[in-house]
């Protein structure tokens, strides 16, 4: 009997076993225990990992990125001098976020404080 690449443990005791003993019986050299060998010939190991087992600095970046405004925000952007191209007032809000890939430029919105107009560009 050949088993490789799995783990085989005791039942009874929870010792690992040694696959590489006899073609008829696997015995435990903690307590003993026998096992027919032929219960081990066909067997298939699953494993799972659960999503957040193997954290990558990516991930972790991922939860800081922002990829939507709230209204809230919205109302408090950076005021620059820009000329809103509805109205022609000289002062606009604006916010940006990254909407593309990281190797993109961001995406600027801008809101007009005079009357209120939106308009966004990517970078």
């Amino acid at each position: 009997m050949s088993v490789v690449g799995s783990l085989i443990f005791c039942t009874s005791c929870g010792n690992l076993l040694d696959a590489a003993g006899s073609n008829t019986q696997i015995e435990c050299k903690v307590c003993t225990a026998s096992y027919p060998a032929s219960g081990f010939a066909n067997l298939k190991v699953v494993t799972q990992s659960a999503e957040d087992a193997f954290p990558s600095q990516l991930k972790l970046k991922r939860s800081v990125v922002k990829t939507s405004l709230n209204k809230d925000e919205m109302d408090e952007g950076a005021t620059i001098k820009e000329k809103c191209p509805k109205c022609g007032n000289e002062e606009m809000q604006y916010h940006t976020l990254q909407l593309r890939s990281a190797d993109e430029g961001a995406t600027v919105f801008y809101t007009c404080t005079g009357c209120g107009y939106r308009f966004r560009t990517n970078n």
